[in-house]
């Protein structure tokens, strides 16, 4: 909720902080960055602990820099709260992600992963149609002082409801960041990084868009956000079974394929109400159906470190999230309309297909010089 919701009640942060939207763009860039600088640094400071009290910590840090969202004066105390509560994201997802796979039955780990991922999607169903309401109707200060009591009801539900399951031994920084030196996991963080970047392009600027070329109310705003969030829903699901019954990079080659073609459409039809909610419907359903096969596909090229690899999809999701933010915004601040985000969108979309088409075809080499080998 805390990530997504930014992007539906962007105009009312801007005007309540009396900056541009493009400048509010930056929040969602900063947030996003704390996530990347926080998830392979706080994930590797405690690896040595029960995954358990990890996650509560991460929880507990989170909360605090939400509730210091909704009491920000300015600008720049803003920039740093939402960096701030983004450092133990992608650190939380990382260590959940864990947990998950080791809880899940053998060959289900995908389906596991779709599970977790699952309180994702329920946050855009529910949470960010209802935060972005909030938003318009009330005051965006308040959007985030409900994420910050979602978050202390969280500290308290991971004590309760999450089983405990003990450490792993304990192992240096350095022998985890060894995982570093494989060529693959680089390239997956790239086509994820990449990749994933033309979604958020799309989805950082979706208000201005639906209101000034779609031609939707302000107050119907929280409605396409929840059609995105139940596509979400049924993406994920879709994603994790997709990931069970396929090899991992090629579901994420035909998912950027599709993501691609959808965020061309958005360009292309923009001007229609109609279109633009079947494809807010589909564009979300794609984006999170690429979160388990990414997730399994991070982890599978960092066996080593299994939590600061599974950690790397936050990252890479996060660094989508700023790159896209801050690209789709060029054309903005150029005078181009608010529909020209969506050209940037596509452009990333292509170049993850690019980057996993090249992945698939060095591992295929790889493969064909092994059996040659023997």
């Amino acid at each position: 909720m805390t990530e997504f919701v930014i992007m539906g009640i962007l105009p009312d942060i801007a005007g309540g902080l009396q900056i541009s939207i493009p400048q509010a763009g930056y929040l969602i860039t900063a947030y996003a960055l704390g996530v990347v600088v926080g998830a392979p640094t706080l994930v590797s400071l405690m690896a040595h602990r029960p995954p358990r009290n990890v996650l509560i910590w991460f929880m507990a840090i989170f909360t605090l820099f939400n509730a210091m969202s909704a009491f920000s004066p300015n600008f720049e105390v803003m920039m740093l709260s939402r960096f701030m509560a983004g450092l133990p994201h992608g650190a939380f997802f990382g260590v959940g992600s864990v947990v998950a796979s080791r809880l899940a039955d053998e060959g289900k780990v995908a389906a596991a992963l779709a599970t977790m991922f699952t309180g994702l999607t329920l946050a855009n169903v529910v949470g960010v149609p209802a935060g972005t309401w909030l938003g318009h109707n009330m005051s965006w200060r308040a959007v985030f002082l409900v994420v910050a009591a979602i978050g202390l009801a969280t500290v308290l539900a991971l004590r309760q409801l999450v089983p405990y399951i003990e450490a792993k031994g304990r192992t240096s920084l350095k022998q985890d960041l060894r995982i570093f030196r494989n060529p693959a996991l680089w390239l997956a963080l790239a086509i994820t990084s990449i990749g994933t970047g033309g979604f958020f392009a799309f989805f950082s600027y979706i208000a201005p868009l639906l209101t000034e070329v779609s031609g939707f109310k302000p107050a119907t705003i929280p409605i396409v956000m929840t059609v995105v969030g139940v596509g979400m829903t049924v993406g994920v699901n879709l994603g994790g079974r997709l990931a069970d019954r396929v090899p991992p990079l090629q579901a994420i080659l035909i998912l950027l394929g599709t993501m691609t073609a959808l965020l061309l459409c958005n360009g292309l039809f923009a001007g229609s109400q109609a279109a633009m909610l079947v494809l807010a419907f589909a564009t979300g359903a794609n984006a999170l159906a690429l979160g388990p096969p990414i997730q399994m596909l991070l982890m599978a090229h960092s066996r080593q470190a299994e939590m600061l690899g599974s950690s790397l999809g936050q990252s890479g999701f996060n660094i989508g999230n700023a790159l896209g933010a801050f690209l789709g915004g060029i054309p903005l601040t150029l005078g181009y309309s608010y529909a020209s985000p969506q050209w940037v969108a596509a452009g990333l979309a292509l170049s993850g297909v690019l980057l996993a088409m090249a992945m698939l075809a060095q591992g295929r080499a790889q493969a064909r010089l092994a059996a040659s080998g023997s």
